[in-house]
């Protein structure tokens, strides 16, 4: 399996997970366009205050990238799968952004083997 220097990906992706590390929402919401929109099977988030909220409460299980399994990118798509902890839980995640004028434009995000 490939090994990542998160420090070499796309911008948007480094930004997004020196964010979620850091449990900052304000530097998270940064990340995202005033339209952004976030498909999860729980639900669509629409809008940039839709979002917001599904990540205020993402935050509160502490994510932790552990691994980043696969990863690639285009100029404006980004596709991977990863190990996190939530709430001190090893959880395999996977999910797509969609990067307009350098911010997350749509997300798809799941967690699942």
């Amino acid at each position: 399996m490939a090994t990542y220097d998160i420090a070499k990906l796309h911008p948007v992706f480094v930004r997004q997970m020196e964010a979620l590390a850091a449990l900052d929402i304000d530097a998270v919401m940064k990340n995202y366009t005033d339209d952004a929109v976030l498909l999860r099977y729980e639900g669509v988030s629409v809008g940039i205050d839709a979002v917001r909220e599904t990540f205020t409460g993402y935050l509160t299980l502490k994510p932790e990238l552990v691994e980043l399994q696969q990863y690639v990118e285009t100029e404006d798509t980004i596709f991977y799968r990863a190990i996190m902890n939530l709430g001190g839980e090893p959880e395999h995640a996977f999910g797509t952004l969609v990067v307009r004028d350098g911010r997350i434009w749509r997300q798809t995000a799941g967690f699942g083997s």
